[in-house]
């Protein structure tokens, strides 16, 4: 077996391009290697800025010979077949063999030399790669024919053992040199073989290995941090762009004005990583520090001072544009900005973003004057009630099934209710104010911090501050949900006006396509109900948020529902579980519906509930196979009774009630468990009773009561949807 080593080197790669190209490499060669009846023991990919390299090991020196039968028609079967098999096949009658009176195609297919399948193969692979950007160069450019590559493409290695793999492609021959660190190794290196490659190349200054560059720029940067008494601000993004700008990375620290320090600090580290590629450092007291690391590409003979100076000067030129912007934006209130978002158009069909403000300020308002936000209502809305119908505020607290509890238990006071409500429709007015900031138009990742920052400068209330830098929170997996009052009902409208808009312009999420992020609305809207308990009526706001008209609101709680039930998969809830609960329909409340979810998982993995599932499943087999659809009316039989059936019926008769309050409490353990005391008498029943009886009215009262027995259980959750 031998190993083949390709590298292609070329001018600089970007570094964001790099894994996917490594994992492209990988892919495409796997893929000819494949057509040639051919795969590798093991195949190690390498990228960094001027370099793309794969070593393939454990090739053979040439493929197998193989066989190839393709079957023809019969021998009897008229001309006019024969010389269409003859003709896709390329032999004639002669060179046909026939077995059982049918007629078969046999070509023998000598082995090939591997490297002249690698030969083949590696200029269809350059040809055809996937890069997101690519360029032409050269006199050949005039051609839209002439390769593109990502960078001008200089040299390329192609090693078998230690033998060169003879091709060209635009010009370049394959050949075994290649060049070392641009500054340190310039010359050229003569290869010899994939096994001595990055060793090679790491002789030359060069660390092929993008994660041996990593743990580098990792491990120094948090040293040289330590050293000065400070902690490096972690990030594993800033670390791999790092990795993928230099062949030999050398972190160094450096420190700027403390003068600066002024400026907020997510805005020096934003500039600071977004314009140079460096991480911060912090104090152990928690604050930013004034105090870099830049990662070099050379060994600098005064140990990096004149990089470090350089690089401080760049910074301090970036930081003091940034502290302009700041400065000059604190000049502005937030409320003399606002009419400028008249002239920005937040989509053609849904007006401007003023127009939006005027949205979210209306519906924040709203979700706190209702006890939605800021109070919990009381759960106790009847099952199969009309769930377009809003909720009262402050008659109760959710009962303890719920997956999270309310954070703010209890109606708030009518004054203080009152207040919030101001608050959060203040917010709401100058919670999009900073888009048209001179430091959020330079950096758009700041759109709600600055917003916050200017909003406490010029004296608002702390909680309208809060409420206009978080509300856009969470913005994915991961990030916080708001739980402060007038934050939660900010971002929460904000988010409720977005989907619901869109949704009534018909401008909905299709298939992978989502170019308004509703997606990560409708999670961001169920993790904020979710984690502060929130007992939202879906169908009232969706409505409200479409402007009291409804133009889909149900459409809308669909879609919301599937992302919740995406959450919740991915939280590692049985898929079942969820369709179960879900199935039941006529219900807007997803703190309800979650809890019973939750309880439903808890409960089937119980005896109790393995049994009752099974009692269920055989009573609904029985019921479909009759024709027994929905409820049944129940009266009591008048014949004489048999004493499984008694029994069944008196259990009914207490766990129905049982049950029907338990749900009502919202304490789904409790009604599962009412329900469980069923579990015996229906395997009694089973045992004892025939239900298809010759009497007619014996067999139909039995049939009605096991769909009693089916209607009981789905009180809590359709069984039949679940698996097992």
């Amino acid at each position: 077996m031998t190993d083949f080593l390709l590298e292609l080197r070329s001018e600089e790669i970007p570094a964001r391009m790099q894994a996917g190209a490594r994992e492209n490499l990988a892919k495409l060669f796997t893929a000819e290697l494949a057509k040639a009846g051919l795969s590798a023991g093991e195949i190690v990919t390498y990228a960094g800025p001027r370099r793309l390299a794969l070593i393939a090991r454990g090739l053979p020196a040439a493929t197998e010979a193989v066989s190839e039968e393709v079957k023809g028609p019969r021998a009897s079967a008229p001309p006019q077949a024969l010389e269409g098999f003859l003709r896709k096949t390329g032999l004639t009658r002669e060179q046909l063999t026939e077995r059982d009176g049918v007629l078969f195609a046999i070509t023998e297919k000598p082995g090939r030399a591997t490297a002249q399948v690698l030969a083949e193969a590696i200029p269809a692979i350059v040809r055809a790669f996937p890069w997101p950007k690519s360029m032409r160069w050269g006199a050949e450019s005039a051609s839209t024919e002439s390769m593109r590559w990502v960078r001008p493409l200089h040299a390329i290695v192609a090693l078998f053992g230690a033998e060169v793999v003879p091709f060209e492609i635009a010009g370049i021959t394959s050949g075994n040199v290649t060049r070392g660190h641009r500054f340190h190794a310039p010359a050229e290196i003569v290869l010899t073989g994939a096994d001595t490659y990055v060793e090679q190349l790491r002789a030359a200054k060069v660390l092929v290995d993008q994660d041996e560059r990593a743990a580098i720029i990792r491990e120094r940067a948090s040293a040289l941090a330590a050293e000065a008494g400070l902690e490096l601000v972690e990030d594993e993004g800033l670390v791999a762009e790092n990795a993928g700008l230099t062949e030999w990375p050398v972190p160094l620290l450096g420190r700027f004005d403390e003068a600066y320090l002024d400026v907020p600090p997510e805005v020096i580290q934003l500039t600071a990583r977004v314009n140079q590629k460096y991480f911060v450092c912090r104090s152990t007291d928690g604050k930013l520090a004034n105090a870099f690391v830049c990662t070099a590409n050379i060994e600098a003979t005064d140990g990096g001072a004149k990089i470090v100076e350089g690089n401080g000067k760049v910074l301090a030129a970036r930081l003091s544009d940034a502290r302009f912007f700041y400065e000059t934006d604190l000049k502005t209130k937030l409320d003399d900005l606002r009419p400028k978002l008249e002239k920005i158009v937040f989509h053609e069909k849904l007006g401007t973003v003023a127009d939006k403000v005027e949205r979210v300020a209306k519906l924040a308002r709203w979700l706190v004057e209702e006890g939605i936000v800021g109070a919990t209502p009381s759960p106790h809305r009847g099952e199969g009630g009309d769930p377009r119908q809003g909720r009262g505020e402050g008659e109760g607290q959710p009962g303890s099934a719920s997956p999270v509890s309310a954070p703010h238990p209890g109606p708030l006071p009518d004054g203080e209710r009152e207040r919030l409500a101001d608050l959060a429709e203040r917010a709401a007015y100058l919670a999009k104010a900073d888009l048209v900031t001179g430091m959020v138009g330079e950096f758009p990742e700041l759109q709600g911090l600055m917003g916050g920052y200017y909003a406490a400068a010029q004296g608002e209330d702390p909680r309208v501050a809060e409420a206009v830098r978080d509300h856009y929170k969470p913005v994915g997996q991961g990030d916080d949900v708001p739980t402060a009052l007038v934050t939660v009902a900010v971002a929460l409208a904000d988010k409720l006006d977005s989907v619901a808009q869109f949704f009534m312009v018909g401008l909905k999420p299709s298939g992978s396509k989502d170019p308004f992020a509703l997606r990560r609305a409708a999670l961001g809207i169920a993790s904020t109900i979710q984690q502060n308990g929130l007992r939202l009526p879906f169908y009232a706001a969706s409505i409200r948020a479409m402007g009291n008209v409804d133009h889909g609101s149900t459409e809308m709680m669909d879609f919301i529902i599937d992302r919740l039930k995406v959450q919740q998969r991915e939280a590692g809830v049985r898929h079942d579980l969820i369709d179960a609960v879900f199935a039941l329909g006529g219900e807007d409340d997803l703190v309800r519906l979650l809890a019973r979810v939750h309880a439903l998982q808890a409960f089937v993995t119980t005896d109790d509930g393995t049994n009752l599932l099974a009692g269920y499943k055989r009573a609904a087999n029985i019921l479909k196979k009759e024709g027994v659809e929905g409820d049944q009316a129940w009266s009591a039989p008048t014949y004489t009774l048999e004493p499984a059936e008694a029994d069944l019926i008196a259990a009914l008769d207490a766990a129905e009630p049982k049950a029907a309050e338990a749900v009502q409490a919202e304490d789904f353990e409790v009604a599962m468990a009412a329900l469980a005391s069923l579990r015996a008498p229906i395997d009694r029943f089973f045992d004892d009773v025939t239900v298809n009886d010759a009497d007619p009215a014996k067999r139909t009262a039995r049939l009605a009561l096991l769909a009693r027995v089916r209607a009981a259980v789905h009180t809590v959750a359709d069984f039949s949807r679940i698996e097992g």
